[in-house]
């Protein structure tokens, strides 16, 4: 084994890493804060002429106050299809039909609602950090391998060291993403 292959391992989990810490940017965007944010639409698919699609794919989502959202589809006849796929994502908001756009207005959270979306962005933190365990395990193996093909034992050493600070600086880093989450979900 050459230590080009535990550089190039390394390099990979690292990859992983930030991948989870992206995955989870996305993923915390899309919970309320009681504010008008145009990206909780990103994930809601409506039917666009058989192919689901997301709905900033087919229409202009804007939030021209902080209260409100405005869709403007780029074709009138998918105002329908765009409520009902808002009706159906439960997203916990009424969307309006005014006939060429969709309005919704955004209700202020309950005390409940905000705490779950609180335990829901929680969650979704712990899955990240799994991943984050997950890619550390894997590079920790492939040394264990390494090792044994012939790797100087002092190189593993180093690489799970390296791996390891890696992990807690991740680790570190998503705690503070739903820490901030958390205080926009509770701030009323």
């Amino acid at each position: 084994m050459e230590i080009q292959d535990s550089k190039n391992c390394i390099a990979q989990g690292k990859e992983k890493m930030e991948s989870a810490i992206m995955f989870l940017e996305d993923e915390l965007k899309n919970f309320r804060a009681g504010k008008a944010n145009p990206a909780i639409l990103n994930s809601v698919m409506v039917d666009y002429y058989g192919t689901p699609t997301a709905i900033p794919k087919v229409a202009s989502v804007s939030a021209p106050d902080p209260k409100s959202m405005v869709i403007q589809p780029w074709d009138k006849k998918m105002v329908p299809a765009i409520v009902k796929a808002i009706m159906d994502a439960n997203l916990g908001f009424t969307p309006i039909n005014n006939g060429e756009n969709v309005r919704i207005n955004i209700p202020p959270l309950t005390e409940d609602r905000r705490k779950e979306l609180c335990k829901q962005a929680k969650a979704a933190g712990e899955n990240a950090k799994l991943s984050i365990r997950n890619a550390r395990r894997d590079v920790v193996e492939a040394h264990k391998k390494f090792k044994k093909d012939g790797l100087p034992e002092d190189v593993c050493k180093d690489a799970e060291d390296q791996i390891q600070k890696h992990t807690d600086s991740f680790t570190k880093k998503i705690d503070e993403m739903v820490s901030i989450k958390e205080k926009e979900i509770m701030t009323v």
